[in-house]
């Protein structure tokens, strides 16, 4: 784990804490620049700890590897970011990912196993881990980003679609059980970003990734991460509960 203070030392109060999964690269990357430079001290978390200690040193925040599969992994998170100074005050919900695009009839149960375990079980533990600290700062904040695969359906995305609506109704009913408490929660549902989404979707596969994308402007990484500022900048009492992003292009199934 790598740590170093936000802001300068002659602040009085810490700085409150952001802490942003899946951040070693795309929207979690780009989020974590985006919180830092707002005041933040981003906690970031993902598998890859190389790329998370070159991300913490180059924003002043803290590198913490966690695959959130892992119960262990993610309740040793929670204690890094307990030992940290400051308020717990915002939860990116951001690890995920997707695999393969089989019709249901061909489905790959261990790639159905592993989009559920990451995108579902892994942001239930997450949250639930951090949840008591995010209420305990006053003003806390969870944002989940989903897709647009949250509320609609495409052939060979079973598998996908099915854990992403999960996801979806995790983050909702949350906001409804804890109506009258001091955290919002938001949910970002973005159409085709280019990331490594689709290069993990597809085992590597360059040519089948880039097809994604044809003839569009794909959103980027820094489209989401502003907007995810944006509702981080938000006064307390403004919850902006769901964001569609997609490209122009882009049309709604």
């Amino acid at each position: 784990m790598t740590s170093s203070a936000a802001g300068s030392p002659d602040q009085a109060r810490p700085a409150p804490i952001a802490v942003v999964t899946g951040a070693s690269s795309g929207i979690g990357e780009a989020t974590a620049k985006t919180l830092a430079a707002q005041g933040f001290h981003v906690v970031v978390a993902a598998r890859r700890g190389d790329r998370l200690q070159a991300l913490a040193a180059e924003i002043g925040g803290t590198a913490v590897v966690v695959d959130v599969t892992d119960p262990d992994r993610v309740d040793a998170l929670a204690a890094a970011v307990a030992a940290l100074p400051g308020p717990v005050r915002v939860l990116v919900n951001n690890a995920g990912g997707a695999r393969g695009l089989a019709p249901v009839a061909e489905a790959d149960i261990e790639h159905w196993r592993w989009m559920w375990e990451t995108n579902v079980l892994g942001t239930l533990r997450v949250t639930r881990a951090l949840l008591s600290a995010l209420i305990d700062s006053g003003d806390g904040l969870i944002v989940t980003v989903t897709s647009v695969a949250a509320f609609e359906l495409y052939q060979g995305g079973a598998g996908y679609t099915s854990a992403k609506h999960a996801e979806s109704a995790l983050h909702g009913t949350l906001r409804r059980e804890l109506l009258g408490k001091p955290v919002r929660f938001t949910e970002i549902a973005p159409g085709a970003v280019e990331t490594e989404f689709s290069l993990v979707r597809f085992d590597g596969d360059r040519q089948r990734a880039d097809a994604v994308y044809a003839e569009m402007t794909p959103l980027t990484a820094g489209d989401i991460a502003e907007v995810i500022g944006f509702v981080a900048s938000r006064p307390a009492h403004v919850c902006l509960d769901r964001v569609v992003i997609r490209p122009r292009d882009q049309s709604p199934r």
